[in-house]
């Protein structure tokens, strides 16, 4: 039996990434950039498809908090994304609730400010954080400054 190949209309669909199987559970994936990663279901040679999803939103949004804080012209020194998360017990193991938690170092950096910047990310800007909350995952965030 053959299966036909669909045709897609480049335009619609511009970015074209690659996976490919080197043993075991493990492949090389290619991201539309030409930027590579290992993504192993082993966990042995990298990180896990779960697991990249999770860091993917956490990249996201930590994108959009740094780009909304310097805009905000806010003294950041580092800004990192702890990420929690729990999948369901069967099959398929979704994720059911993701929590970002976002410390914000720098000097003299308004509260409100990162409060206003992780809002955004979360209610307009963050295509990850939209795309899972769509497919019925809780997503929640909280904050903390460090003064440096």
């Amino acid at each position: 039996m053959s299966t036909k190949t669909p045709t897609i209309d480049p335009k619609a669909m511009p970015l074209q990434g690659e996976l490919v199987w080197q043993k075991d559970r493990h492949f090389l994936g290619t991201a539309p950039s030409g930027q590579t990663v290992d993504v192993d279901g082993n966990k042995t040679n990298g990180a896990s498809p779960m697991e990249l999803i999770l860091l993917g939103l956490g990249g996201c949004a930590s994108y959009d908090v740094v780009g909304i804080l310097e805009k905000g012209r806010q003294d950041i020194e580092d800004v990192r994304c702890e990420l929690s998360a729990v999948r369901a017990d069967t099959v398929p193991a979704v994720f059911t609730d993701i929590h970002l938690h976002f410390v914000v170092t720098g000097k003299d950096v308004k509260e409100k400010q990162v409060a206003k910047a992780v809002e955004l990310s979360a209610e307009k800007y963050c295509s990850a954080s939209k795309m899972l909350a769509a497919g019925g995952v809780n997503i929640t965030h909280s904050f903390e400054v460090v003064a440096s």
